[in-house]
Order: structure tokens, then C-alpha cells, then sequence
């Protein structure tokens, strides 16, 4: 063979192995990849080629699939009451993905999770029948949450303090998952364009300042360190109180309120400013941060399944800062899912049950796969004898102080009213927040309301005017009244 040839086959065959190496690499590698780009349309026809598998509150499914009518997808998603249960459920959309439970859950719903193969179907690799998922979610409790906060931009959450359970979880202005799951864009584009942002999940993924119902987190840390042995000991409170290392004073909503050293009872009965300002320098705010860590703050891991927005309590501040903090101000967020966690370990005797809004997943035979209700946990946050103190002190506030509008006639009933500072120098309407609980026979709830936005004047903005009402209606519903 002459030395042309030879070269000539030489190269043949490095293309020849070139080539094989690409293929394998694109087999491989780039097929993986290319499988798994969203924007594969292959995958939203595998994904709708069935009906997909249901999200369920109180034993009914609130979602399906239909057949559509053209085009290379066979099934659209489907909701039922979908503005009433798109906190929960999320969308399933051709064309924008899922979220919330349709989107934790997608692999379960869409019949690809390997929980769901048999023997056969994983050596086939064949599609196995879609599971479902049912939640924690009381349709009652539910619809009387939406009813409630009706036009006024909020949200709402309520929970099960004995099992953990969410019952409801709301947030308003809402959409309508079925708008959307053909890929819609011009709906798509009016969704994302509003203002009011309807696709937010206020109620687990907007932190907001909590305000005053904050205070609460000041008082568990106060009587666990022993700053003060009672919620009836008086504290050295004075009123108005000058913030450390500044000219500002910390005053209160009303003047004439007894907040003048006032015990920890007066204090949340009529939300005093300065008590809880000067508590929060007393303590430092260390010893805050690990209480309000306790009930659930600074974790940016806070599923339940879906994963909820981290709710802050601050570092670095200054005493200034610290006393701020201490009424719910400054640096401090909340979710309305964190204040109703802060309520439902008070009602609980101290001790918090994982909140989750699922109850188990099963196959599509309904055989559970997993079971989050037995395996909820729980941890104590503080003393059972903190817990009743504070509970005694939350039902001060309803029966005769700030927060009467939650009265439930033959009910226990305690919570604490919020009125946060929006924009600088509160130029902005503020927010009106209550966090509660109830209690009735063998039944107990507790809720988080919080009203961004309402019809109402500046000046009748409240937690007991606004969100007060709103959680006395969702209570009632949990209590079956």
C-alpha cells in the first residue's frame, strides 16, 4: 500500500471515530439536555398525550382534564371553582409550566414518578396510570376565607394547631388556572401586567411588615428568659419611649392608652407601642431573633409542600433598630403562613405541629404512597405555661381590646391585631393584619389575616377593622358554626 493511500485511510478512519464519538456524545449527553429544555415541545405532548392526575379537597377533585378539540396536545388541564383554590392548586399550563401543587407534584400527577411503575412498566418504560393528591384543605374553611376578604387585596391562612393541618389558604385578588392552561397569551399577558399581581401567592410568598401582632414573639421571649415571670407584672415602660442613641420617641396609636408600664396583658390588649419597643432592647436582639427563629422565621426552607417565602427577622441593628423590630417594624417580614404558625403554637400549649397542606399522595388506584399526616412533627417552641399566659392575653385583646370585631358568641377566642407602616414615612396605605385562635369543644384553628389594600379610608384602616372580621369568619367555618 503506497503511502497516499495509507494516509488517506488514516484519515477515513479518525473521521469515521470523530463521528462515533459525536453521535455517542449527542446520544448521551446533548439528548439528555435536549430532552429536558423546556422548550422541547415533545415534552408538553408526552405530558398531555393522558388525562393527568387530580389535586383533591374534601374528597372531590377540583382539577381534570379534557380532551381538546385540535392541535398536537390531546388533554388540557381543567379546574373547578379555579379562583377559589388557585392558592393551593397553582396552574398546569401548556405553554407557561405549573406551579404550586401542580408543580411539586408534577411527576406524580403526569404518571412519570418511578413510586408509580410496576415491574413492567419499568422494564417497558411505559407511562404508568397517573397518582393524586389529597389535601388538608376544608372546602368550607376555604370558600369562607375567599367570601371574607371578597375585592380587598390579602390573604389568609388557617391551620389545624393540634395536626398541623392548613385548612385554607387564600390569597386575593385571584385568577382562574383554566385561562391559562391552553398557553393563552393574551390572558397570560393581562395576568402578569396587572398591577395587583393576582398570580402571587400572598398567602405563603409575600413576607410583609407584621406589624404589631409581632409583639406576640416579643412577649414569648420576655416571660421564657424571665424579664418578666407574668403576663400581669407591670414592666418599667416609659410613654412615650425615646429610642436609644436617637431624638426619635416611640409612641402610641392611642394617647390614651394605659401604656405607661403597663404588664404584658394591657400591653397586647391595647397594642402599646413603647412596651414592646423598650422589651425588645431589654432582651437584645439575640434573645428575640432565637424566639422568633423558633416559631419558624430566617428558615428559607419552609415547605409545606410548597415551598413558602422566608420571613425575616433582621441582624446588625443598632438598640434604635432593635426597638422598631420589636413592634414589628424596621427590617421585620411575615407571611401570613408564619403568623398563623406563631398563633398555632401558642394555642397548641407551646408546641408547633409541622403545617402542611397535604394530606398523602397516592397511586391511581388511591393506595398511599406517602402519608405527611403521620409524619408531621413537632417541636416545642415555648413552656406550656408561656403558652397558657399568652393565650390568656390573646383573649384579653378579643374580649375587650383591640380585636373585638373576631368574637365568636359561645367560642374562646384569642388573637392580636397588626396595623404595619407601609412606604417611607408610611405615606402608603398601611397594612391591617390579625393572627388568632379558637377553640370550641374538640375543635381549635388559628388564622392569619392579612389586608394589603381595601375600599376603606386611611384613617379606618385596622387590623381590627379589616382583617379582624375576616379571620372571625374563617374561625366560625373551622368551628363548624
Amino acid at each position: 500500500m503506497n503511502k497516499t493511500i495509507r494516509r488517506a485511510s488514516v484519515f477515513t478512519l479518525l473521521l469515521v471515530l470523530a463521528l462515533l464519538v459525536r453521535a455517542t456524545w449527542v446520544q448521551f449527553y446533548d439528548g439528555q439536555a435536549l430532552a429536558d429544555d423546556k422548550d422541547n415541545r415533545r415534552n408538553a405532548i408526552a405530558l398531555y398525550s393522558e388525562p393527568l392526575g387530580n389535586i383533591v379537597v374534601g374528597g372531590e377533585a377540583v382539577t381534570g382534564s379534557a380532551r381538546t378539540k385540535s392541535g398536537d396536545l390531546a388533554y388540557k388541564r381543567t379546574y373547578k371553582q379555579g379562583p377559589l383554590y388557585a392558592a393551593v392548586t397553582g396552574y398546569s399550563s401548556q405553554a407557561f409550566g405549573a406551579t404550586q401543587l401542580e408543580g411539586v407534584y408534577q411527576d406524580l400527577l403526569d404518571g412519570t414518578d418511578n413510586r408509580l411503575k410496576s415491574v413492567l412498566d419499568t422494564v417497558t418504560n411505559k407511562r404508568s396510570e397517573p397518582g393524586n393528591v389529597i389535601t388538608t384543605i376544608d372546602p368550607d374553611v376555604q370558600k369562607a376565607a375567599y367570601d371574607a376578604l371578597g375585592d380587598k387585596k390579602g390573604a389568609a391562612v388557617a391551620i389545624d394547631p393540634t395536626t398541623g393541618k392548613i385548612l385554607a389558604v387564600v390569597s386575593t385578588p385571584s385568577y382562574d388556572p383554566s385561562t391559562i392552561t391552553t398557553g393563552d397569551s393574551a390572558a397570560w399577558k393581562r395576568l402578569t401586567k396587572d398591577a395587583d399581581k393576582p398570580l402571587t401567592n400572598r398567602a405563603l410568598r409575600q413576607p410583609l411588615p407584621p406589624g404589631s401582632t409581632f409583639k406576640l414573639v416579643v412577649a414569648a421571649a420576655a416571660l421564657e428568659d424571665g424579664l418578666v415571670s407574668s403576663v400581669d407584672d407591670k414592666t418599667v415602660s416609659p410613654d412615650p419611649y425615646p429610642l436609644p442613641q436617637s431624638s426619635s420617641r416611640l409612641t402610641n396609636e392611642n394617647p390614651s392608652a394605659p401604656c405607661e408600664n403597663a404588664s404584658i396583658r394591657v400591653a397586647l390588649q391595647y397594642s402599646c407601642n413603647n412596651v414592646f419597643g423598650k422589651m425588645a432592647v431589654d432582651l437584645g436582639q439575640d434573645k428575640v431573633r432565637a424566639m422568633a427563629e423558633k416559631f419558624g422565621f430566617n428558615d428559607d426552607e419552609q415547605d409545606v409542600p410548597v415551598r413558602a417565602y422566608e420571613s425575616v427577622y433582621p441582624t446588625d441593628m443598632d438598640k434604635a433598630q432593635t426597638a422598631l423590630s420589636g413592634i414589628g417594624q424596621f427590617d421585620v417580614t411575615a407571611t401570613p403562613l408564619q403568623m398563623a404558625m406563631v398563633s398555632a403554637a401558642i394555642a397548641n400549649g407551646g408546641k408547633l405541629v409541622s403545617p402542611h397542606m397535604v394530606s398523602q399522595i397516592t397511586d391511581g388506584g388511591g393506595n398511599p404512597l406517602e402519608n405527611y399526616d403521620d409524619n408531621a412533627g413537632s417541636k416545642e417552641i415555648v413552656s406550656s405555661d408561656t403558652a397558657e399566659q399568652l393565650q390568656s392575653a390573646m383573649r384579653t385583646v378579643v374580649e375587650k381590646g383591640t380585636g373585638t370585631n373576631a368574637q365568636i358568641p359561645g367560642a374562646t377566642v384569642g388573637g392580636k391585631t397588626g396595623t404595619a407602616q407601609h412606604g417611607e414615612n408610611n405615606s402608603k396605605t398601611p397594612y391591617a393584619w390579625f393572627t388568632s385562635y379558637a377553640k370550641s369543644g374538640d375543635k381549635e384553628v388559628a388564622v392569619a389575616v392579612v389586608v394589603e389594600q381595601s375600599d376603606a379610608a386611611r384613617s379606618e384602616v385596622s387590623g381590627n377593622g379589616l382583617a379582624a372580621p375576616v379571620a372571625q369568619k374563617v374561625m366560625e367555618a373551622a368551628l363548624g358554626r
